[in-house]
Parts: C-alpha cells; sequence; structure tokens
C-alpha cells in the first residue's frame, strides 16, 4: 500500500529549504531568506497559488514568531475556546489537573448501548482533545489516551472524566508551548517525565 508524502527537502546553494503539505495549503521554510524568496517565486510560477505571508495560522494552529528574540510560540486558543462553547463548557468551573486525582477508568464502567446522543457527544469531546494532543497540548496525553480506550462503549463515568478534561482546559485555553534559541537553552535536549504504572491498568494488568 502507497502513501502520499508531506514533506520534501530541497538544497540549494547548501540553504536547505523544507516544505510542508497538506492538501492545498504549503508552509516554506528556511534559514535563508533569499534563497527562500527565489524558490518560493519560482514555485509559484510553475503551479497555481498566492502566497499569503508570513506563517500566522496553519492548520488551526496559531503561530506567533520574534524573530529578534528566536521565539516561536504554537497554540490553538481558538480552537480550544471552540470546543469549549460547542459543549458548553465556556462559564465551566475551571480545575487544575486534566483528571480527578486518583481516577481509574474500566470496561466495567461501560455502556454495551448508549444512548446516540451521549454517544456523539463523548465521541465528539475526545476526538476534539485529540487534535489539541497531536498539535500542542501534549498536558493532556494521558487523559486522552484513557478516555480514547472507551469511545466505543462509554458510560458516566467516562463521560464525566471527559467533562473533567474540559474543566481543566477551561482554565488553561489559551496556553501555549514555546520554543527558543536561547543561548543558556541546549535545543537538542527534550525533557520528558513519566509514571509506569502497569498495574493501574485494571482492564489488562
Amino acid at each position: 500500500m502507497g502513501f502520499e508524502k508531506s514533506m520534501w527537502t530541497v538544497t540549494i546553494d547548501s540553504a536547505r529549504i523544507l516544505l510542508r503539505a497538506h492538501i492545498d495549503d504549503f508552509v516554506i521554510a528556511c534559514a535563508n531568506r533569499k534563497i527562500l524568496d527565489g524558490f518560493r517565486a519560482r514555485l509559484l510560477d510553475a503551479f497555481e497559488g498566492t502566497y499569503e505571508g508570513k506563517l500566522q495560522d496553519y492548520l488551526g494552529c496559531e503561530v506567533m514568531r520574534d524573530m529578534d528574540k528566536g521565539t516561536t510560540y504554537l497554540s490553538q486558543t481558538h480552537y480550544a475556546e471552540e470546543i469549549l462553547r460547542t459543549y458548553n463548557f465556556w462559564n465551566a468551573t475551571p480545575r487544575l489537573t486534566p483528571m480527578q486525582p486518583n481516577t481509574r477508568l474500566n470496561k466495567e464502567d461501560c455502556d454495551k448501548n448508549p444512548a446516540p446522543d451521549f454517544h456523539r457527544r463523548y465521541r465528539g469531546i475526545v476526538g476534539s482533545l485529540g487534535y489539541l494532543v497531536t498539535m500542542t497540548r501534549p498536558d493532556l496525553a494521558w487523559s486522552y489516551s484513557e478516555l480514547s480506550k472507551y469511545v466505543q462503549f462509554p458510560g458516566k463515568t467516562h463521560m464525566l472524566a471527559a467533562e473533567h478534561v474540559l474543566c481543566y482546559l477551561r482554565g488553561n485555553w489559551n496556553q501555549t508551548i514555546r520554543y527558543s534559541r536561547d543561548s543558556h537553552e541546549n535545543p537538542n535536549v527534550l525533557w520528558g517525565w513519566v509514571d509506569a504504572d502497569w498495574a493501574g491498568d485494571t482492564d489488562t494488568r
């Protein structure tokens, strides 16, 4: 089975150009502005399209850059607000954690025949959270992973957990990810923390 490429690279005069595509939306990046502008001009001559200026929004992800300071901020504030308003949680009381402490979701709480509206709402919430996780909100990754296990037969306990995540999101819906080239930060180091609790999964332990 084949696949469609979504990222291409080309090197021109020692300058590497990255081209990212999603259907008919493209992002082009290069450290050399002159070479980038020339490549873009040739690309638009060869294919029908328009230049929309510097990157500010891509696939619902807002991009804010300060070239002098060398910082880039990524966020999905508009999308997060849309989720909260869609599921009537814009006026909800914010929570401090993505899930209630000591929450243990399991199959015993599943509903083998959930009501269509209930089922649709649960799947919609989880799907919406998933798009946030893959773009700008790694703090929701574990909650999303847990909720995703029960999209086929969600029960009331699962819905309460999903709605708790929305309450958490209401408290920091405008959170951003910051990338920097500051000299005191090592750009090649990725920090992460995990809690490997195999026994905590009551369904498969």
